[in-house]
């Protein structure tokens, strides 16, 4: 941690977000270890997709629950995975729950944990990692059903690698994990106390509105689901930070903050470089909406 120049006082703690470390790529590890707090009590969480290899997702978890106050991680799609490559073969489920026991190891807060509640600047705020994959129901406009979805996207080449490596064992196939997801999911946030405000963190994005700008439109059944379209408003949601995409920015919907937090391939950094920094701040927020905003 760099010193606290001596002429101003030491910065207050800070809720931090990033996504898609993707730590399996040898340039993203240099940024992985640049990943530092600025206070002793930062807070930091990781929405998905650290790496492939299970013993790269530990490895960048465990640096990372060294130096944070507190860790909060949502899998993603990557690590679900079960690579050739890879020592652990667990499939599905399985490794779901291989990778929550690796990160009860760590310390790191898993969906499967109780919800921490930052009590820092901008709190408090229930930091509420979820889990709920997607079900093809962001399906390209112009098909009627999932099948036709994923039918033109094998046409046009654009097929999410999830459909070869990411198993849904032991339910028949993804969508069907998703929807068991959302239900339990969506039983504890009807259970929380509302007068604590939720941020809520995803890998995938909650509504589909972000997916409208993805150069390729077919992709977007592989972003999430439309069960989850409702839970900003029907909930006290803070913010809902998420990754995936690829596209960090900040837009709001309804009125609720929704924050990218992705770092992304090498290819896409280096042209677009950090301009926000390689952590998000979620809290405290200083109320000012940004000029990326949407409906």
């Amino acid at each position: 941690m760099s010193p606290t120049p001596p002429d101003r006082a030491a910065p207050g703690p800070r809720l931090l977000a990033v996504s898609d470390l993707h730590v399996g790529m040898a340039d993203n590890w240099p940024l992985v270890e640049q990943l530092r707090p600025g206070h002793d009590e930062d807070w930091l969480i990781v929405a998905g997709d650290v790496g492939e290899l299970t013993a790269d997702i530990e490895k960048a978890l465990r640096l990372l629950a060294d130096r944070f106050a507190k860790v909060i991680w949502s899998p993603g799609n990557h690590e679900l995975w079960t690579p050739r490559e890879d020592s652990v073969q667990l499939k599905g489920v399985e490794r779901y729950r291989h990778l929550v026991a690796r990160c009860a190891k760590l310390g790191v807060v898993t969906p499967e944990d109780p919800w921490p509640v930052w009590t820092g600047p901008g709190g408090p705020l229930a930091v509420a990692p979820l889990f709920t994959l997607y079900d093809y129901t962001f399906r390209v406009p112009s098909a009627a059903t999932a099948e036709e979805s994923l039918r033109l996207a094998h046409e046009s080449g654009v097929v999410c690698t999830d459909e070869f490596l990411l198993h849904p064992d032991p339910y028949p196939g993804r969508a069907e994990w998703c929807r068991a997801l959302v239900a339990a999911a969506e039983e504890r946030l009807r259970a929380h106390d509302p007068a604590v405000p939720l941020v809520l963190v995803n890998h995938w994005p909650l509504v589909r509105r972000p997916t409208d700008v993805l150069m390729y439109p077919e992709f977007a059944q592989w972003c999430g689901t439309v069960l989850t379209a409702d839970w900003h408003t029907r909930f006290n949601v803070a913010a809902a930070v998420y990754g995936h995409l690829h596209i960090p920015r900040t837009t709001w919907y309804e009125g609720v903050r929704f924050e990218e937090v992705s770092i992304g391939y090498p290819r896409e950094w280096r042209r677009r470089g950090h301009p926000r920094g390689l952590l998000r701040t979620i809290a405290p927020f200083d109320g000012t909406e940004p000029a990326a905003t949407a409906g």
